[in-house]
């Protein structure tokens, strides 16, 4: 027997089906979405969540011609298989597959690229306006999360949306997470405000009222019915957004198909502005166990589909997180001046551990990159030593309040940026591949970068001792199992590591980078190399007199950093090398080439842009002036 899902290539498809059938189709999605979540990894729980929102969109609404955009989008996988890639679904996340993200370049059905949260408001709008001054039909419609409510720039949306009155959709999907639960007051007013029970009864109560009044005149009618309203207004979320100017309806129930359609379908033929329909979704639905642990499920790696349970790795090695995590945790023992800052992801950095043991010294600002930076610094003014943890790729969102309302100051605020360098499946909008360029330049920050957990433990506590602004940068990957020292001790600001001597040339890598760097340097004395390996630990300040001493030892430099080339550490040691007139030393720069890195496997991606030890061994060859690489030429005579 055929399944209605094979039978849609296009959202067309999906209008040639009758209403009966699409709680069906939106089943057959699920198992589409498990199937290959299952094997792949990916972003189940929310997914899970829009399955009927995303049916019905596509059935009331006609893509690519009304556009639809997707705030963040790892909630757009039933978006994906229903605008054509449903055989390509199960190359989901993988390299040379589709991306977990909606992604201009894979679909015209992916309106808008987006990774990040809040954008999607300000994008639609820009979409309606660009219709409008074109002359082209079409209806623009935004779904964001309530998770994303918690963004600012949301909201600089609304209230351009509400000023230029245009004909933009906005769908809330009301799921009461994002990925932790949220937090904030606006967060809790829709919960408290937007559920069903004493609102729904009072709502009922004044309607059943209403018509059974006297007729004592049109007069008493609509006196009664404005009182509703009024007090409905009151009680509810819907003046917060009719304060900006929109229309709101809602809440409907997002997993009623009869609901979303009639809704839609009437919010379709509204032209009279801005709209927001207030949607209420679970998070996981139709998995029972996503929906009890949507938190887990949210970004998950391969699974058992039946029991739910994820698939143990042998490694038992504890990830960069851990170990940071477990790091602040005891150094926070004997420092109360200590606090954790996360802008919406406890889980994802650590921090949940550190909150259930200081529960008063741990903040989650929500989706607010920008605040939690001006945050710490509030604190950090007043004598106290807060740490933002917090992933490489979102602190980009707070570039300008790094500079202006911490560096400037010169306060001790602590970055601890998880997710550096290249991350794998989550793609270019997640990778961390900017952060030593945009922090380098900044006047009085000091940039560490460790190379093990050992070292992750100590320049956390050298950062903790310092009078002005760092920032530590580490992978999402598991550690290299070493055993950590207590208590923890802090590093000499500024001083590198020799890892290996060696007269032929000399390897300046930058972070887990040695790691490959000394197995590069090991695989060339077999072929008779003698390779020296640094291990930089300090991209800022960086120590000026090991990386000169070495310079001119070797007279070659290989220069190794999982960060863009264009004003990473390489382009310090150019700087150094130039400043010191060391003009005969021949140098290379590996890293990150001057393109966005696509989705793939770590150790792939690694590999395609010569971060593997093979690429530094090849790096290494090419600077000696050997660019043939056969055995047979390789050895010393």
């Amino acid at each position: 027997m055929s399944r209605l899902i094979e039978k849609i290539d296009t959202p067309e498809d999906i209008k040639r089906l009758s209403h009966e059938d699409l709680p069906i189709l939106a089943d057959e999605i699920r198992d589409e979405i498990l199937r290959t979540v299952s094997r792949t990894g990916g972003h189940l729980a929310s997914s899970f969540g829009t399955v009927e929102l995303t049916v019905a969109l596509h059935y009331i609404f006609d893509a690519p011609r009304d556009l639809i955009i997707w705030d963040v989008g790892h909630q757009a996988y039933s978006h994906k298989i229903l605008t054509g890639r449903r055989e390509t679904f199960p190359t989901l996340r993988q390299e040379n597959g589709i991306s977990g993200f909606p992604k201009r370049e894979e679909s015209p059905y992916d309106t808008f690229g987006t990774g990040h949260a809040g954008t999607s408001i300000s994008a639609s709008l820009g979409m309606a306006e660009a219709l409008l001054h074109q002359g082209r039909r079409g209806r623009v419609i935004a779904i964001i999360g309530d998770g994303g409510l918690t963004d600012g720039m949301a909201y600089e949306a609304f209230n351009h949306a509400g000023h230029l009155r245009r004909n933009l959709i906005v769908v809330l999907n009301d799921n009461e997470m994002s990925i932790h639960p949220n937090v904030g007051a606006l967060s809790s007013f829709l919960s408290r405000k937007m559920t069903a029970g004493p609102f729904n009864r009072f709502q009922a109560a004044v309607r059943d009222g209403i018509r059974s009044l006297p007729r004592i005149g049109e007069g008493a009618f609509h006196l009664a019915k404005r009182f509703k309203d009024a007090f409905k207004n009151f009680l509810s979320p819907g003046y917060l957004f009719e304060g900006f100017g929109f229309t709101y309806v809602g809440p409907i129930d997002g997993h009623r198909m009869d609901e979303l359609l009639e809704t839609f379908s009437n919010v379709k033929a509204m032209k009279n502005g801005p709209v927001l329909v207030h949607v209420r979704t679970t998070k996981g639905k139709g998995y029972e166990p996503a929906e009890k642990e949507p938190v887990k499920f949210h970004g998950v790696g391969p699974f058992n589909r039946r029991s739910g349970q994820t698939i143990a790795r042998d490694d038992a090695k504890p990830t960069y997180t851990r170990v940071f995590s477990d790091a602040l945790i005891e150094l926070a023992s004997s420092d109360r001046r200590i606090l954790a800052i996360t802008a919406a992801m406890p889980n994802g950095t650590g921090l949940d551990r550190f909150a259930e043991r200081f529960p008063d010294r741990c903040y989650d600002v929500g989706i607010a990159e920008q605040h939690a930076v001006v945050f710490a610094a509030g604190l950090a003014a007043q004598g106290l030593r807060p740490v933002v943890a917090v992933y490489s790729t979102f602190l980009q969102r707070a570039y300008d309040q790094i500079i202006h309302d911490i560096c400037l100051q010169k306060l001790p605020v602590v970055f601890a940026m998880d997710r550096a360098g290249v991350v794998g499946a989550d793609g270019p909008t997640h990778h961390g591949n900017f952060d030593l360029s945009y922090l380098r330049h900044i006047p009085g920050i000091t940039v560490m970068a460790p190379s093990n957990e050992e070292e992750l433990r100590r320049l956390l506590a050298t950062a903790l001792e310092l009078n002005g602004p760092s920032a530590i940068r580490y992978p999402r990957s598991k550690s290299l199992g070493i055993e950590v020292t207590s208590p923890i001790r802090s590093l000499e600001v500024g001083k590198a590591k020799l890892i290996r001597s060696g007269r032929d040339a000399v390897i300046m890598a930058v972070g887990v980078t040695v790691n490959n760097a000394v197995k590069a340097a090991e695989d060339l004395a077999g072929e008779d190399f003698n390779v020296a390996v640094m291990d930089i630990r300090f991209v800022k300040p960086p120590d000026r007199k090991m990386i000169i001493e070495w310079a001119e030892r070797t007279g070659r430099v290989l220069v190794v950093e999982e960060n863009t080339v264009m004003g990473g550490f390489g382009t310090a040691v150019l700087e150094i090398l130039s400043e010191q007139g060391l003009t005969n030393v021949r140098t290379k720069l590996l890293g990150i080439p001057d393109r966005f890195i696509s989705h793939g496997s770590t150790s792939s991606l690694h590999a395609s842009i010569g971060l593997d030890s093979e690429g530094i061994r090849k790096g290494v060859l090419e600077l000696m002036g050997i660019s043939e690489i056969r055995p047979q030429i390789l050895r010393r005579t």
